[in-house]
């Protein structure tokens, strides 16, 4: 027996395109559903490689900061080498310019000056003391102004207070103390140290 529809066709013909409407409609549903998980996973691979080359730069940054700080330390302990090493050149042409100083003021002081005190201040020095008169001084004077290590000698005072009879005139006198060009410079040509002659004419 043939099946008659007693539907229209014009109804039936709605409802297929209903069907088929939301089927496509699902079917783009889990489309879009499918492409969201794929973006966020991608997303998400992209994130934790870039944490993984942050991580990295990181590590990397902190190794350089160490060796920075190293740097650093080797820095402060050569800049405390050097200011030893410096320290240490000083106080070895310290001593070798007093030396050099007492036995400048051996060599020129006449004899009828003597010394009552010595003052330094780096490479400047003050000498006090006494004489038997105005020449004596004025003698000492040429005598320094003849050693290659004093420079710039000036007299601050002489007075007579006459308080020794030998020696009443008290001076005192300022004066720099410098390097000559050569060890050589300290004697004279003839081999004399400076100040012998005029030791010898004093004691006329």
């Amino acid at each position: 027996m043939a099946r008659i529809n007693l539907l229209p066709w014009r109804a039936e013909r709605r409802k297929q395109r209903e069907r088929e409407f939301f089927t496509h409609l699902g079917l783009a549903a889990v489309v879009g559903i499918a492409i969201v998980i794929l973006w966020a996973m991608w997303m998400n691979m992209r994130i934790s490689n870039q944490n993984e080359r942050n991580a990295y730069l990181t590590g990397q940054i902190r190794q350089l900061d160490q060796r920075i700080a190293q740097i650093k330390n080797l820095e402060k302990v050569r800049d405390h080498l050097l200011a030893r090493k410096r320290i240490i050149e000083k106080l070895q042409a310290d001593r070798s310019k007093m030396v050099h100083l007492f036995d400048e003021l051996v060599k020129t002081i006449p004899p009828s000056v003597r010394l009552t005190s010595l003052e330094q201040q780096g490479d400047q020095l003050k000498l006090t003391g006494v004489a038997q008169s105005n020449a004596s001084v004025a003698e000492y004077m040429r005598n320094l102004e003849q050693s290659p290590w004093m420079s710039q000698i000036e007299l601050g005072r002489t007075e007579n207070k006459g308080g020794d009879t030998r020696m009443p005139y008290v001076f005192n006198l300022s004066m720099k103390m410098v390097k000559p060009k050569s060890e050589g410079d300290a004697n004279d040509g003839s081999g004399t140290p400076v100040g012998g002659a005029s030791k010898g004419g004093a004691k006329k």
